[in-house]
């Protein structure tokens, strides 16, 4: 890119398969919106896939006047548009919202939404149902400067999650998770949309919340799934959450996948029944309580012992599973380890120097369970000009959180 410092974050396509009526329509260019500088970059991976060129950008100016600033998701629209979550004001205070895009000259239409919220980070619609949701994670001014508990504190980290009237673009309600819900992150429906369930995933609180619409019409939302903290010595703090910061659903909507950053394992659950996820398949892939590591768990609610460090190709992993991306017929998912560098510094500031990975598991799809694949190995530390972080994954075809089924 022309720029540095400008945190390419998440990404999304300029058409999916919400445009599914229209033949003409290909994925041919790359929505790139930056947490750092507020541009976006749309790339053309049309003409040649493997040699990706700059097809426009999109510069925070260009929006300045809409009081929007750090995009983050980006989906496309049935309609052609393409819109992008933000989540702060002109002056990076917590303000969630939405830009709409021209879907073929990505010059600003406006903003989405006809009310504001008080943070924002991911959203999913679902026209069937009239609804699209989306999250919270905090004020740009408390999450750029890296984690402080301070800023939770202070309460400059979200913990609703805002459900919207598709068609009027208005906001009618908003669901408070309390302590089950801080940072509210990913947001995944289910892929079949006659089905009014979703989930997210709440990264300081390490929940998986359903969110679901009752039989009397009303949308409503329960903690399914948790994961315990552990009590530690030589850590930051005296208790360390998992930090879930990634969830994504296989397209059979058979299994839900999450990652938890700091502890440091990827987990599987079978989600047939969707209320009732049941584990089946755990890998640790690094994380902050490897056994020969400085910290020391004292009080642990599901392992015996502190897990060993993880090894592929004879590099020892640094960082934790974060992004979490999954091939189409779901025996493929891949992991990368980067979340966002100031956080990095934080957790694992070793990330800075030795850069980030991008490891595969296989997985079981009949009965559950995953392993990883010694010979998939890329180390982005050895990247030129690197090392480099790698964050979000897109399969050029449209893939398990890309795409939104009408």
């Amino acid at each position: 890119m022309p720029h540095s410092g400008d945190e390419m974050h998440h990404s999304g396509w300029d058409a999916c398969s919400s445009c599914y009526d229209d033949p003409k329509v290909t994925r041919s260019k790359l929505i790139l919106p930056c947490l750092g500088s507020s541009r976006i970059y749309v790339v053309d991976v049309g003409e040649n896939e493997r040699a990706p060129k700059l097809h426009k950008v999109v510069e925070a100016e260009d929006y300045e006047s809409l009081d929007m600033t750090v995009p983050h998701t980006s989906h496309c629209l049935a309609n052609g548009e393409v819109m992008i979550s933000t989540l702060g004001d002109s002056k990076e205070n917590g303000k969630g919202g939405f830009v709409l895009l021209d879907g073929k000259t990505f010059t600003v239409k406006g903003k989405w939404q006809k009310d504001d919220v008080p943070f924002g980070y991911d959203f999913w619609y679902q026209p069937r149902h009239n609804i699209m949701v989306s999250s919270e994670w905090g004020s740009p001014r408390a999450f750029k400067s890296g984690f402080n508990p301070e800023h939770l504190k202070n309460g400059l980290y979200g913990t609703h999650l805002n459900f919207w009237n598709w068609n009027e673009k208005t906001l009618i309600k908003r669901i408070d998770m309390g302590s089950d819900g801080i940072m509210p992150l990913e947001v995944r429906f289910l892929h079949d949309p006659d089905v009014p369930i979703g989930y997210v995933g709440c990264a300081y609180s390490s929940t998986v919340i359903r969110f679901y619409k009752t039989n009397e019409g009303e949308w409503a939302t329960e903690k399914v799934i948790a994961i315990p903290p552990k009590k530690v010595d030589g850590w930051l703090f005296p208790e360390m959450p998992g930090i879930v910061t990634d969830i994504l659903i296989s397209m059979d909507d058979k299994y839900l996948y999450l990652s938890n950053w700091v502890h440091g394992d990827i987990r599987q659950y079978d989600i047939t029944d969707r209320a009732r996820p049941k584990l089946t398949g755990q890998v640790f892939l690094g994380g902050c309580i490897v056994n020969d590591g400085p910290v020391k768990v004292t009080d642990d609610n599901e392992l015996n012992e502190q897990p060993e460090p993880r090894i592929v190709k004879g590099t020892r992993l640094c960082g934790g599973p974060q992004m979490l991306q999954l091939s189409l017929d779901g025996k493929r998912l891949y992991v990368t380890s980067s979340l966002y560098s100031s956080w990095d510094d934080t957790f694992y500031p070793e990330i800075k120097k030795k850069g980030s990975t991008l490891l595969r598991m296989d997985v079981d799809v009949e009965k559950g369970g995953m392993t990883i694949n010694e010979d998939f190995f890329v180390d982005f530390g050895k990247e030129p000009n690197g090392p480099v972080r790698a964050h979000e994954m897109r399969y050029p075809g449209g893939d398990c959180s890309s795409d939104i089924f009408l």
